[in-house]
């Protein structure tokens, strides 16, 4: 396996001049400015008396300059904790002061919110916006920054030249992130991932789907999410490839109108994203009538599909190879349609503790409900007595599998099985050719009065797919299931459905799922939201908060 810093420097040296990390209509660095970035932040640490392992957190908003930031910590060996910007202030001075980290670089306004007395190791903090100082308690850190081109001129009298660029590889089994999974102030979850596991991963994407220097890809997703981080940014950049930040959190016109600027080869992204697409865009042409009667038609249909296909792609620029969805499973409905348009997509499995990649297939082989297989260098079983048609845990073994959780060893020792298998948390089956199939979270499971097993996620499935149902959550509310249903305002508006309406759509609607479901499984009642589901960075229903 080739650790990622030898891919980071192969395209730094071979794409000198090129593009490497754009924000999107803002500032861009290419490869060289990036190598010499990097290499000021290099003198500073120095300067800092930062030492190889010791922690810097990284709490900012996407941009170019959270790559920076990044890449700097990462490559000098110091351990790089990334933590959302959207966490609460006291839980972002709880993590950094429980990482022990000894410097941060965040955003100004961040940093306002702060309180300096709660992150007591803490020494440095600089912005990520201009890259200058917000506080130090070191003035030979400042004196430091003060001298910064007078050092570098000195070490590089004419400039960074790519020759210069040679970031050690013999620290594989180091510690190199610790990702916390949420912002909770008591015994925080700190992934620990070492190097192999980022480079496991990277080595994977560009095994699988390779990237080089004319492709460009857009990254919306957090940064400080594994998800983000090595799809949106680590892998391709180690192809050569451009990245384009969108920096906030993106509106239907911003997104649209950066694929089809940018026209990236590959599309990260969540299923709801792309139902959304699908129920808005695509749906309401295959429900005409005419195009009902050539869609049924063999032979005429294949015409209709793929000008569907092509309306699909090109509103991502018209350029996409692969499109990969995670954090939750497709709705059933629209797999089925996707797969009639031939269209390239994927479900992945992953787990920031796997730094993020479980499973994957590539899309012609991409087996209906699945989330692929289990990915290179590593094993996946189901702690089942049957795995093929008894669901059970699904236990991953593996380079990418994390360390453990930083400073908490009761959570370390619940997640590894004794024979060293990672629980993951998710109930599944496998087929005989290593198809993996998400049944749901084991903690989600509703156990009926008669003792059978309730996976609500399998039912939201059945619920998602009619008319009007943008998501939903099923709930066990004494011993009754009942669910919960965020509906398409906009289109029932433009159906002109009324609010008496949409409760007889409703009394319809759960009879339609109940004759859809076993006895044990079936729905007491439906209730209507009036505003989305709160989600994580990821896009998946804070369930905890409707249970």
């Amino acid at each position: 396996m080739e650790h990622y810093f030898n891919r980071l420097q192969n395209a730094m040296r071979s794409n000198w001049d090129r593009p490497a990390l754009c924000n999107y209509k803002g500032e861009s660095f290419t490869f060289g400015d990036l190598a010499a970035r990097i290499e000021r932040f290099h003198i500073v640490f120095e300067s800092a008396g930062i030492s190889k392992g010791d922690k810097i957190a990284l709490c900012a908003r996407n941009s170019a300059r959270w790559a920076v930031s990044f890449l700097a910590i990462t490559t000098y060996g110091a351990v790089v904790v990334p933590i959302l910007a959207d966490f609460h202030p006291d839980s972002i001075n709880s993590l950094v002061a429980h990482s022990g980290s000894m410097m941060l670089f965040t955003d100004k306004d961040i940093w306002n919110k702060l309180d300096i007395g709660k992150m007591p190791e803490l020494k440095t903090a600089v912005c990520v916006g201009d890259f200058s100082v917000l506080y130090t308690s070191d003035e030979k850190i400042r004196k430091a920054l003060d001298e910064l081109e007078v050092i570098f001129a000195s070490r590089f009298p004419d400039g960074v030249r790519p020759e210069d660029v040679d970031y050690s590889v013999d620290n594989a089994g180091d510690l190199a992130v610790i990702n916390y999974t949420s912002g909770t102030t008591s015994a925080p979850k700190g992934v620990m991932l070492r190097y192999e596991c980022l480079s496991s991963n990277v080595q994977f994407g560009q095994d699988r789907i390779p990237s080089g220097n004319t492709d460009s890809i857009v990254s919306m997703l957090p940064l400080a999410h594994m998800y983000g981080m090595m799809f949106e940014f680590l892998y391709p950049l180690c192809g050569g490839s451009t990245i384009y930040f969108l920096g906030k959190a993106p509106t239907p016109a911003l997104l649209l109108g950066a694929m089809k600027e940018v026209r990236p080869y590959l599309v990260v992204t969540v299923p709801l994203v792309m139902e959304k697409i699908f129920k808005s865009s695509v749906l309401p042409v295959l429900n005409r009538p005419a195009v009902k009667v050539l869609a049924a038609i063999p032979g005429v249909n294949r015409l209709v599909f793929r000008a569907v296909r092509k309306k699909l792609l090109s509103a991502f620029g018209g350029n996409v190879r692969m499109i990969i969805m995670g954090g939750a499973a497709l709705n059933p409905d629209v797999e089925k349609w996707f797969r009639k348009f031939r269209l390239p997509f994927t479900v992945g499995y992953g787990m920031t503790e796997a730094a993020p990649l479980l499973a994957y297939e590539e899309w012609r082989k991409f087996v209906p409900r699945s989330c692929g297989k289990a990915i290179d260098r590593e094993e996946v079983r189901i702690d089942s007595e049957d795995p093929q048609n008894v669901p059970g845990e699904i236990q991953a073994r593996g380079v990418n599998i994390m360390s453990g959780y930083y400073k908490n060893d009761e959570a370390t020792k619940a997640a590894f099985t004794p024979d060293g298998w990672m629980n993951t948390g998710d109930l599944g089956v496998m087929d005989a050719d290593g198809n993996i199939f998400i049944r749901g979270r084991s903690k989600n499971m509703i156990l009926s009065s008669n003792g059978q097993n309730i996976y609500p996620e399998e039912i939201e499935a059945v619920v998602n797919s009619e008319p009007y149902v943008v998501e939903s959550v099923v709930v066990d509310r004494n011993s009754k299931l009942v669910a919960l249903v965020y509906l398409d305002r906009d289109r029932l508006q433009a159906d002109g459905v009324s609010e008496e309406g949409i409760g007889e759509m409703m009394a319809g609607m759960m009879a339609s799922v109940n004759r859809s479901l076993p006895v044990y499984s079936r729905l007491s009642k439906v209730e209507v939201m009036d505003s989305p589901f709160e989600k994580t960075p990821k896009m998946s229903i804070k369930r905890f908060l409707y249970s």
